[in-house]
């Protein structure tokens, strides 16, 4: 997966929320479930991760998705892979950047990818 670090830190000035909603910042992460070298991170290695990794940085809430995702390895080789996305809404950018970070680099270290793919972009939410 290619990584997309800091593609936003706040929402843009002027975003207009019908009330209730406010303006926030949508952090999706998407972790791929090879392993370079072979294998797969298990159901129970992926919930473990979430449970000492996420959580604990993004106690509010979040959302996890399975998703079918796909990228160009080193090589130009085309990789697809199951894979997992995490979605967080922030209310306090840039509070985010430095858990995400720590996030991103504990997955790369715990499962041997070379990458998190990273996008950001501003909501409404609430």
């Amino acid at each position: 997966m290619a990584a997309v670090l800091g593609a936003c830190a706040q929402p843009p000035p002027g975003l207009s929320c019908a009330v209730p909603l406010k303006p926030a910042l949508e952090v999706d992460l998407s972790f791929g479930r090879n392993i370079d070298g072979g294998g797969q991170v298990s159901d129970t290695d992926w919930a473990s991760f979430v449970a000492r990794e996420v959580t604990p940085r993004f106690p509010d809430g979040l959302s996890v998705i399975d998703v079918a995702g796909q990228y160009r390895g080193p090589s130009g080789e085309i990789t697809h892979e199951r894979s997992k996305m995490v979605v967080v809404v922030v209310f306090d950018p840039p509070s985010h950047v430095a858990k995400v970070r720590a996030i991103v680099e504990a997955y790369i270290r715990a499962f041997r990818q070379h990458a998190v793919f990273h996008s950001e972009h501003p909501v409404c939410a609430g």
